[in-house]
């Protein structure tokens, strides 16, 4: 579980760079980073709404189990 301090942070970089705090949260090759990419190429306030949401609101805790390690 993120400190308060962990997620005021990471929402001041969602308003700044969206991709730069849902990175943080969810790391650099999630479907969740790709999303809020995408959405602040197409538009710089889906992006906004996007990176919100994913670090307010879904739980990386929960889908840790369903990713896969290759080596």
């Amino acid at each position: 579980m993120a400190s308060r301090c962990e997620i005021l942070c990471e929402i001041i970089l969602a308003i700044l760079l969206p991709p730069v705090g849902v990175c943080f949260r969810h790391g650099c090759c999630s479907v969740e980073f790709f999303i809020c990419l995408l959405l602040t190429m197409l538009g710089y306030v889906p992006g906004i709404i996007y990176a919100l949401y994913a670090i307010l609101f879904v739980n990386r805790d929960v889908y840790r189990g369903d990713y896969y390690i290759i080596a």
